[in-house]
Parts: structure tokens; C-alpha cells; sequence
């Protein structure tokens, strides 16, 4: 069951001053303004952690860790033994490790540590990966440590930690913590983002092979050859107790900052700020009345291209055709039906139901500057 959300006060604050407040629910901001874009600075080559409250050591050793890496993942083979060697020699008790292949064998060994009172888990994969292991550990006084092996790796990015495995060890080694809300989908827990539309028809074509062989350029190769078949879709949302209707390419509700291999959801997404932040892409051919045509297919393609380029900074949120909402709770209703995508796995069809559940997870994050 999902942890209770409860209310706020509906107000006019600006979305970096929204997210701050802490109350657990906030009206539908229409048209996003632009707030503070870019806004997160390096530090030593590594991103800031995408959080409002910095991570904090914690009083209490957690004891031994276990850990768990997919080797299925991008580089997960190869990093295995790289990740052992590496935490052990920065000081990390390692009482038992697994290198898997199989997802129902993560699942297991998953529950089985958490069952027998494994209280730091440190899990090698993408975020697909991280998606799985985090269903068995919400509400559990376990520390996830991450190390990204993935893609993706969008959630090791929202929390700043850094792509190199040996950097990753040090975050964990370092012992700093902090608190992240969880996205849920009709219950089922995402960490990044959940979409419809486009980044659903992208994610089906990431296969395993295509990851293994193109890389970080996996993303862009599956775009190509799913825009071919894009197709507008009617939806119709109810984010807290307000309703939108729109015709769109594509919806994406993120619970961190970002999502698709280094898109931004929104520049002020954190993941400790207990909301939903939702991009929407609106059809022009739709409202163009060219729907289904040539011409149509034309404009929803240039429309997307020109959103697409602005996805890496943020500023997305400020082109004409984006509509940008936040809210703890958002009811999602499509025509036709559409598959749902959550941290790059098929999860089911609308409707669906996202909301948050606050700081439900505790994981390792870089510390403090």
C-alpha cells in the first residue's frame, strides 16, 4: 500500500519556491515559466544531487553490505569484479555478492537479503535494474547503494553519482545518505520517469542487443525508427483536483530530474519534493486538423524535433507546444489505449494512476560540497 500523501494548501509560488515547501500537494501549474534552467552546477566534473535536503552520515553503522549486479546490464559483466575489488579495498564488508543474468533471479536474491535483515544493498545495473530491486525495498530500513551499469543510468544522474564505476564505490565508501520519494503506477514503484507515446514506442525498441551495440547511442538510433510510426492520442488527466484535456505525442511524469538517457523533466525536478512533475507534448496536426495525413505526420515530426533539442537543458518547458503541470497525484486516461513505460519497462496500459510515495527510499549520495 502506498504511503498516505495527504493535502496542501493550493498557492501562487513559483515552481523552485513550490518545491521547497514541503507540503505534500500542490495545485496544477498551466504553462511552465521558466525557473532557474541549468540551474544545476558541477562539482569536480559530477552533477549537484538532484535534492533539497543535502545527504547526511548517518550515526549508526548499517554492517555488512551486499552486493548485487545484473550482468545483463550494458557494462554489468565486466564491472563485477571492478565493483568487488574496488569496495572492499575503500573499506566497504562485503558479506556476500551475486553476479545475475536473470531478472526473476534478482527479484529472489533481492527479497532474500532484505528478509534476512540485510540493511545496505548495493545493486550494479540500469534503471530498469534499480526499478526492480526497489519494489521489495520500500518501506524496508535498508541503504541502496548505486552503481550505474545501465544506458540510461538517469537515476545515478539525478543523484549526482558519478558514471565511473570506481567514483560510484567511492560515493557508497563515503557513507552519506539521503531520502527520495518514489514514483508509483498503479502501485508499481518507478525512481525517474513513466510516459506514453513516444518514449513507449522507444523503450520497446531498446533491446538488449541494440544497448550492447550501440551504447549511448541506443536512445537516439531507437527514436529514429519509432518516429516513423508516430501516431497522435487524446488524453485526459486529473492532476490533484484539477482536469486538462489535450491531443498529444507524448505525456511523461517524472518523479526525478531525468529521464531518457539524460533528458530533463523539468529543470527544478527534485527528487525529495514530494511531486510529480509532467510534460505533455501537444499534436499539431490535431489542432491543425491535418491528423492522419502527410502534412499532419510532417508537423507532429518538426514539432518534436524542436522540443527534443531543448530536452537536455530543460528549456522545453517553454516551448509553445509543451504544457508542464506538478502535482502529488495524477489520473491519466488515453484514446486510444496506451501502453505505459516506467524507467524504460513496459508496466501496463491506461488508465493509470501515478502518485508519490515521500521519501520511501533511502539511498547513498555524494556528499555534501
Amino acid at each position: 500500500m502506498a504511503p498516505d500523501i495527504g493535502n496542501a494548501p493550493e498557492h501562487g509560488a513559483t515552481r523552485r519556491e513550490d518545491a521547497r515547501a514541503t507540503p505534500p500537494r500542490v495545485p496544477l501549474v498551466g504553462r511552465a515559466v521558466r525557473a532557474q534552467i541549468g540551474g544545476r552546477h558541477e562539482r569536480g566534473g559530477t552533477l549537484e544531487p538532484a535534492l533539497i535536503k543535502p545527504p547526511c552520515r548517518p550515526v549508526l553503522d548499517d554492517g555488512p553490505a551486499v552486493l548485487v549486479v545484473n550482468t545483463r546490464s550494458r557494462s554489468g559483466r565486466e564491472a563485477f569484479e571492478t565493483a568487488r575489488e574496488t569496495l572492499v579495498a575503500r573499506g566497504v564488508s562485503i558479506v556476500e555478492c551475486h553476479a545475475l543474468s536473470r531478472a526473476d533471479r534478482l527479484n529472489a536474491v533481492v527479497e532474500r537479503m532484505v528478509a534476512r535483515g540485510t540493511r545496505r544493498l548495493i545493486v550494479g545495473g540500469g534503471d530498469g535494474t534499480l526499478s526492480r530491486a526497489v519494489v521489495r525495498l520500500l518501506g524496508r530500513d535498508v541503504t541502496l547503494g548505486v552503481l550505474p551499469l545501465g544506458t540510461g543510468n538517469d537515476f545515478a544522474r539525478s543523484l549526482g553519482i558519478p558514471p565511473d564505476i570506481e567514483a560510484a564505490c567511492d560515493v557508497i565508501a563515503q557513507g552519506y545518505t539521503a531520502r527520495v520519494d518514489v514514483g508509483l503506477a498503479n502501485g508499481r514503484p518507478f525512481l525517474n520517469a513513466a510516459s506514453l507515446g513516444l518514449a513507449t514506442g522507444i523503450a520497446k525498441r531498446l533491446t538488449k542487443r541494440l544497448k550492447q551495440r550501440a551504447g549511448k547511442l541506443a536512445y537516439p538510433v531507437a527514436a529514429a525508427a519509432e518516429v516513423k510510426d508516430l501516431r497522435p492520442f487524446h488524453i485526459r488527466l486529473k492532476a490533484d483536483d484539477q482536469e486538462l484535456a489535450l491531443d498529444v505525442l507524448q505525456l511523461v511524469v517524472g518523479n526525478g530530474l531525468y529521464h531518457g538517457a539524460g533528458n530533463m523533466v523539468a529543470p527544478d525536478a527534485r527528487l525529495d519534493d514530494r511531486r510529480l512533475d509532467i510534460y505533455a507534448i501537444a499534436a499539431p496536426s490535431a489542432a491543425s486538423g491535418h491528423e492522419g495525413t502527410g502534412l499532419g505526420q510532417l508537423q507532429d515530426i518538426a514539432t518534436l524535433m524542436r522540443v527534443a533539442l531543448s530536452l537536455r537543458s530543460g528549456e522545453h518547458v517553454e516551448h509553445p507546444a509543451v504544457t508542464a503541470l506538478r502535482a502529488a497525484r495524477l489520473y491519466v486516461e488515453a484514446d486510444p489505449v496506451q501502453e505505459v513505460n516506467a524507467d524504460g519497462e513496459l508496466v501496463g496500459k491506461t488508465p493509470m494512476r501515478f502518485e508519490v510515495a515521500p521519501a520511501a527510499l533511502r539511498v547513498y549520495a555524494p556528499a555534501p560540497s
